[in-house]
């Protein structure tokens, strides 16, 4: 079985705007990574807080923000990996473990790495 080609063959010079364009997605994607994971583990703590520590009924009313926040951050993250994803055209299955990555506490930030380091390799970018 071959291997699908990559988005770039190697040696292969890429267009200075394409380069930006990537580069600029890349950054997105990045900072909703990190603020995603950050507010997953948030909302866990939260959750830890609500229905083991203080019981469902005793949580301060603030606590039924943390949900709702997460849920724009993980929304904004989704848009993110499909913008970078188009810009570097990864194949529909990294598009989705990508994205899956901001469901697993902890997966963002590491996959968020990954990610970045393969981008920057595959586009040349400092």
């Amino acid at each position: 079985m071959t291997q699908p080609a990559s988005p770039q063959p190697a040696g292969a010079k890429i267009h200075p705007a394409r380069q930006q364009r990537v580069a600029k997605a890349l950054k997105w994607y990045s900072v909703m990574a990190i603020a995603t994971g950050i507010w997953l583990l948030v909302l866990v703590v939260e959750m830890i807080f609500k229905y083991l520590i203080l019981g469902s009924d005793n949580t301060p009313a603030w606590f039924s923000y943390i949900g709702p926040a997460h849920g724009i951050f993980f929304m904004l993250y989704c848009i993110t990996c499909l913008d970078l994803g188009t810009k570097a055209r990864w194949e529909p299955s990294k598009w989705l473990t990508t994205i899956l990555a901001g469901v697993v506490p902890l997966l963002s930030f590491f996959v968020e790495h990954k990610r970045r380091v393969e981008v920057k390799e595959a586009f040349a970018l400092s």
